[in-house]
């Protein structure tokens, strides 16, 4: 295996360079929690697992063939090459970045009524400063995300998939298909998030009102004592009762991004 990684090295490179780029934009992975070496090493081994597969004869790879040296000396076009690689991974695991980014958004809707937005403080999963209620809908989507095993749907079916029907030529020749691509994806992350957050934020509304009403008409009465702590009991037995829907519906939305993203594959590189 060693001899054939260094007789194949441009290859093997390319391969390395858009499996590293994805482990560092991907989510949980690209928390600085995470060790540089543990994030080089899960690179190093998804490129010596999909490596044999790639060839300079046939595939995606075909067109690189008259870049590459045969001598093995790195030329200006093969660093741009290298660039491109790292800009298709950067583009997957930016798009993974957006379907969690809808969880955390919801949370962010909703803690305002609830009280909790001066309550920011660092998510290491999201690496922003993000409400308690954010960070908590984060975690859950983790947790699903991890016991559905999507990230080995990502890296042994999105990757291996992207290395069949993707090149750097096709990406730059597709520039709007990616426009189209990442705006599809910023729509689906606030349709997605007012979905999870709208019977929070209705029922939260109705509360406002509701006290509202009672401090015109009973003006000696401390609501605002007395209304947050209703507004966030309420919202937390809201999301108690909804947590099995909530898990539907977390996993819908990572099924959805991956159809997204298979489509993605279909539009530029034709086959799969």
């Amino acid at each position: 295996m060693l001899n054939d990684i260094v007789a194949g090295a441009p290859v093997f490179l390319l391969v390395a360079a858009r499996c590293i780029a994805l482990i560092m934009t991907l989510p949980l992975f690209s928390s600085k929690t995470v060790p540089k070496m543990a994030k080089i090493a899960l690179a190093g081994g998804l490129a010596c697992f999909i490596f044999p597969r790639m060839s300079l004869a046939s595939g995606a790879y075909s067109s690189y063939s008259t870049y590459i040296s045969s001598s093995g000396n790195f030329s200006l076009e093969y660093v741009f090459l290298l660039l491109g690689e790292a800009l298709i991974g950067i583009v997957m695991g930016f798009f993974i970045q957006i379907i969690f980014a809808a969880f955390s958004t919801a949370g962010q809707f909703f803690a305002f009524q609830m009280g909790f937005s001066a309550s920011e403080v660092y998510d290491a999963l999201s690496q922003v400063e993000n409400p308690l209620m954010g960070q908590f809908l984060n975690f859950v989507a983790m947790l699903i995300f991890l016991q559905n095993r999507w990230f080995a749907t990502l890296f042994a079916g999105a990757l291996e998939t992207s290395f069949k029907s993707l090149n750097v030529f096709s990406i730059i020749e597709s520039g709007n298909t990616i426009a189209l691509f990442m705006t599809r994806g910023l729509t689906l992350l606030f349709r997605d998030a007012l979905v999870i957050a709208l019977p929070i934020m209705a029922t939260l509304f109705l509360i406002n009102v509701t006290m509202g009403i009672l401090s015109k008409a009973a003006p000696q009465m401390n609501l605002l004592s007395e209304g947050f702590p209703i507004l966030i009991l309420t919202a937390f037995y809201i999301i108690v009762t909804l947590v099995p829907q909530l898990c539907e519906f977390f996993v819908s939305c990572f099924a959805e991004g991956f159809r997204e993203l298979e489509k993605f594959f279909l539009k530029l590189g034709g086959s799969v």
